[in-house]
């Protein structure tokens, strides 16, 4: 299985969202993170990621007479570089609409959800671009978020999942 087929799956992308940040959690403390999904379920897609090097063994240690694995993510195994067909995007941005409803689902079924204190945010702008005004603006969405990605969890630290999403409503050609 390809990373990008390995990947595209929303229980395994969420599974990776979670050891981001360089984090290293057992199948235990994903299961806590992930409620809605079954045990088995998450034991199942963390052996997938750990069988196809996208996660590593980072330790082990012996609880009640079996071992417990704490797994952190391969950055160089846990990326998709493909060029993908219409299907493949049809298909992977399902997935990721699918994750994004699940973990929203998730925080707000937290005891202490807040919204507004958390600053969430989940607006659309329909936008105007030219091919320059566009390059411009990716531009600097990456240099805004870029610098955080390499943040490392701490105590005065939240993840917080980021979705940027960018895609024409309308051909060119159609404005004429």
């Amino acid at each position: 299985m390809d990373t990008l087929e390995l990947l595209v799956h929303p229980v395994r992308l969420r599974i990776v969202h979670a050891l981001t940040g360089d984090r290293a959690l057992t199948t235990a403390e994903l299961c806590d993170r992930t409620p809605d999904v079954s045990k088995a379920t998450v034991y199942r897609h963390v052996s997938l990621l750990a069988d196809a090097g996208v996660l590593e063994v980072d330790g082990e240690t012996r609880v009640r007479g079996a071992v417990e694995r704490r797994y952190r993510l391969s950055r160089e195994r846990a990326v998709i570089d493909a060029v993908v067909e219409p299907e493949e995007h049809r298909r992977g941005f399902a997935v990721a609409m699918t994750i994004l409803i699940a973990e929203f689902n998730a925080y707000l079924d937290r005891e202490h959800a807040d919204p507004a204190a958390d600053s969430v945010g989940y607006r659309q702008h329909a936008i105007w671009l030219n091919p320059a005004e566009l390059a411009e603006l990716i531009t600097g969405l990456r240099q805004a978020i870029v610098p955080h990605l390499n943040h490392d969890p701490a105590p005065d630290r939240t993840q917080y999942l980021l979705s940027p999403i960018l895609f024409p409503i309308e051909d060119a050609a159609d404005e004429r």
